[in-house]
């Protein structure tokens, strides 16, 4: 795992951005929410107050997940085992929520996969799998969803993951860059169409905030011996779990309800660093810029 730089800037100790009760009586259900971020969120969303439905295909870590959730004694955990690329069993999901915890209120499309590799190396099976749980598990959810809500004449919220390369594009991670892309697309979209039915469409790109598993299938030992991400992100340090949770507790919350079809970026200034034609001198050292001046200042002359 890489460590922080030594100057980077300090770290926040945060607590809930919204007051306890803020989510009383919401029912959010949040895709891929058994292990990383998506529990990090699951957890603030039960601070406070709402009742959450977590899926994902492994019901072994959602059984263990809620089991500890609900022990903080704050809203109610639920799980569904659900491939969301398999729309019977977000239809199955959608009613067991339903069911069990009452009407759904928000949905947070958070199950993704990823993996590095240059493209030639890709076969068209692992190019499918990739956007089919991106993409095609987003739209899935959020057709089944929508048409739900729209049928019961129910305000909602949307709420997905997606990443600053969906605008940027990036190497070495083109099906994910593809099926981010098109989940961007379709946050956008809906937000223009379905404004009228009180359903409101949002994202989040977040930059790197480090989970287990996730993170070293990423960045494998030999590869973080070569590449340090941090050196890349202008603030030198990784997000903290709680500032994307707060963040997106927001964008789900009613006190974001006149925010439609935006992308929140959180990552320190990452995608801008890279995008800064110049951005990379700032690894020049301070004699060097006297250097620099007098250099120019004898052309000026």
């Amino acid at each position: 795992m890489f460590e922080d730089k030594d100057n980077a800037m300090q770290k926040p100790d945060l607590g809930l951005m919204l007051r306890e009760d803020a989510f009383k009586g919401k029912v959010i259900v949040v895709t891929g929410g058994g292990t990383g971020l998506g529990r990090s969120m699951t957890e603030v969303f039960m601070k406070l107050g709402a009742s959450v439905m977590i899926t994902s295909r492994k019901e072994d870590v959602l059984q263990k997940t809620c089991e500890e959730l609900n022990a903080l004694g704050k809203g109610k955990a639920s799980y569904a085992v659900c491939d969301v690329r398999n729309n019977d069993q977000v239809e199955a999901a959608i009613e067991k929520a339903w069911t069990e915890l009452g009407p759904i209120d928000c949905w947070l499309n958070n199950a993704a996969g990823n993996f590095i590799s240059p493209t030639e190396r890709l076969s068209h099976r692992a190019f499918d799998t990739i956007v089919d749980i991106v993409l095609k598990g987003t739209y899935n959810c959020t057709l089944a969803m929508g048409k739900k809500w729209i049928a019961e004449k129910r305000q909602g919220t949307f709420l997905n993951i997606v990443t600053t390369y969906a605008w940027t594009g990036s190497g070495y991670v083109v099906p994910s860059a593809c099926a981010k892309a098109g989940v961007l697309a379709l946050t956008r979209s809906l937000a223009a169409e379905w404004a009228k039915y009180g359903i409101r469409s949002n994202a989040i790109a977040p930059g790197p905030f480090p989970t287990q598993g996730a993170w070293s299938r990423l960045f494998p030992d030999e590869l973080a011996k070569k590449i340090d991400p941090l050196e890349r992100i202008p603030m030198k340090r990784f997000g903290e779990h709680p500032e994307l949770a707060n963040l997106a507790a927001y964008l789900l919350s009613d006190y974001s309800a006149y925010v439609n079809g935006e992308v929140v970026t959180i990552d320190g200034g990452e995608w801008l660093q890279g995008g800064g034609e110049f951005n990379n001198l700032s690894h020049v050292p301070e004699p060097m810029w006297d250097q620099i001046e007098r250099m120019v200042r004898g052309k000026k002359s």
